[in-house]
């Protein structure tokens, strides 16, 4: 069936709330921690990978519940009721800076990004199964997935433009404090959208009355589901690279292009493509097969990094030029991916017989976290193995370091991408037979 634009525009909401969260973990995090609240970065780089070795337990966790919730909300919808507030209270403890010796620096880092990720996930896993069971139509949910990231993505926008400059407004000097007003209002934004994304959607799929299925069942079924597997390693490499290549984008700016006072811009036209490349996603799947198109974004991508490695420090306007397609290039293929992902669920249920959304949407969702705390750590290691000094001239030797992890080693990983997705056999004319399948037998 077809959604109302209304629909799709508060479900777009909750991809606005969880991003005012995700880019500012994944643009500002790593810089606040190593040049505002004095953390080494090796420490940094280590952080954000022991905390994600919890969400190997959380995340299915989280989606084993969602699949037994039975609330007359639905089974998806009331967390973000329930979770809105306290998600946002914790992101505010996360970019705080109590004055503590610098092994209680350490501790209360670990601590509260260790709550914020768990918090992230018990609001972001029911938002994300969400998507799967507003609608059954293949192109409905390429739609909505488009018109989520978009939103999504227009989050992010509102992260890169303001962040710093009302860090220097509510800070006036002190930049822990700016951080920490910053953040208190964004949460408060993100509060309200959430709210208004569970006001305005309704679920509409639902498994089998008789279906009674134990966690270990379910476990069982998400490992037949071949194409579940393939979704997940292509779901971690991805995540590795363009989170690698969006940790070190300040990096980047301030130290090899050596600009600072570009840092903003940079980022937010950046944002700017994304956006125009998640709301092109859909004339893209209309046109072209959902999985060839998103091996050819991959591709693409590649080449664009590879490109950026060329471009002199001097090169201002062509370096600008290239992260801006880079992220326009990238960003068509996240609807895909997430449309996928409402595929693999269907395929799953005609293969198996069980329709577990939560569990499905959760592991894939811990493997791009997975990728996301790999890249982020990474990232930090290599900062710390090139000789990175927060606030300092860096030598040559770290300024180069800095272009190789910024532009080549996410063209590796985008590549790999491409030739896992060889594999991945749903594609439309799949799709639309699975779920002529499933009509069949009147689920």
């Amino acid at each position: 069936m077809a959604l109302s634009v209304k629909e799709k525009v508060a479900y777009g909401l909750g991809d606005t709330a969880s991003n005012i969260v995700f880019q500012s973990v994944m643009l500002f995090l790593s810089f606040f921690y190593t040049d505002v609240f004095g953390i080494s970065p090796a420490i940094v780089g280590t952080l954000f990978l022991v905390v994600r070795i919890f969400d190997a337990v959380t995340d299915p966790l989280m989606g084993a519940i969602n699949d037994r919730t039975n609330s007359r909300h639905g089974k998806f919808r009331p967390y973000l009721l329930w979770l809105a507030v306290p998600f946002g209270l914790i992101s505010v403890l996360a970019f705080t800076t109590p004055d503590l010796s610098p092994d209680g620096k350490v501790v209360y880092a670990f601590v509260t990004y260790g709550l914020l990720m768990l918090a992230y996930t018990a609001i972001n896993i029911p938002y994300s199964a969400l998507g799967g069971v507003l609608t059954a139509d293949p192109g409905e949910r390429v739609s909505v997935q488009s018109y989520r990231f978009v939103f999504g993505m227009l989050g992010g926008l509102l992260v890169t433009a303001f962040t710093l400059p009302l860090v220097d407004w509510f800070g006036q000097g002190d930049k822990a404090l700016g951080y920490q007003l910053t953040i208190a209002a964004m949460s408060a934004v993100g509060v309200i959208f959430f709210w208004l994304c569970f006001a305005g959607t309704k679920e509409r799929i639902f498994p089998p009355a008789t279906q009674n299925s134990s966690f270990r069942q379910d476990m069982a079924s998400l490992w037949q589901n071949d194409q579940w597997r393939i979704l997940c390693i292509a779901a971690i490499l991805v995540l590795f690279g363009m989170v690698i290549r969006n940790t070190l984008a300040i990096y980047y700016v301030k130290y090899y292009l050596g600009r600072e006072d570009l840092i903003t811009l940079f980022v937010t036209l950046g944002m700017v493509g994304n956006i125009l490349g998640c709301a092109l996603a859909q004339w893209l799947a209309k046109r072209l097969c959902k999985v060839k198109a998103y091996i050819l974004i991959q591709l693409i991508a590649a080449v664009l990094c590879v490109a950026a490695f060329f471009v002199d420090s001097e090169q201002l306007v062509l370096a600008f030029m290239i992260y801006i397609a880079w992220c326009f290039v990238l960003q068509m293929g996240t609807p895909l991916l997430w449309a996928k992902m409402a595929d693999i669920v269907d395929y799953g249920q005609w293969r198996t017989g069980l329709r577990i959304t939560g569990m499905t949407y959760s592991s894939i969702v811990f493997f791009i976290k997975l990728g996301l705390a790999l890249g982020g750590a990474v990232a930090g290691w290599l900062l710390a193995y090139y000789g990175y000094a927060p606030n300092q001239v860096q030598s040559e030797q770290t300024r180069q370091g800095i272009l190789l992890s910024f532009t080549l080693l996410p063209a590796v990983t985008f590549v790999l991408v491409a030739a896992v997705m060889k594999f991945y056999k749903l594609n439309d004319a799949k799709v639309v037979q699975v779920r002529q399948e499933l009509e069949r037998i009147g689920t």
